[in-house]
């Protein structure tokens, strides 16, 4: 029994706080381009050059 006593608090602890972050994650605009990392993935960055010296 005493240790539900203590499991319960830190568990809304804890929910409070993964709350607390996704409401600052939201108020410093992580979340306005999500689309834009799927496209990027998807672009070639620039050409690999090939060494001229390896054989």
């Amino acid at each position: 029994m005493n240790g539900i006593a203590l499991l319960i608090p830190i568990a809304l602890g804890l929910g409070l706080a993964g709350l607390f972050a996704f409401h600052w994650a939201l108020r410093v605009g992580q979340f306005d381009d999500p689309e834009g990392a799927a496209i990027r993935i998807l672009l070639d960055d620039e050409p690999v050059e090939r060494d001229s010296h390896a054989s």
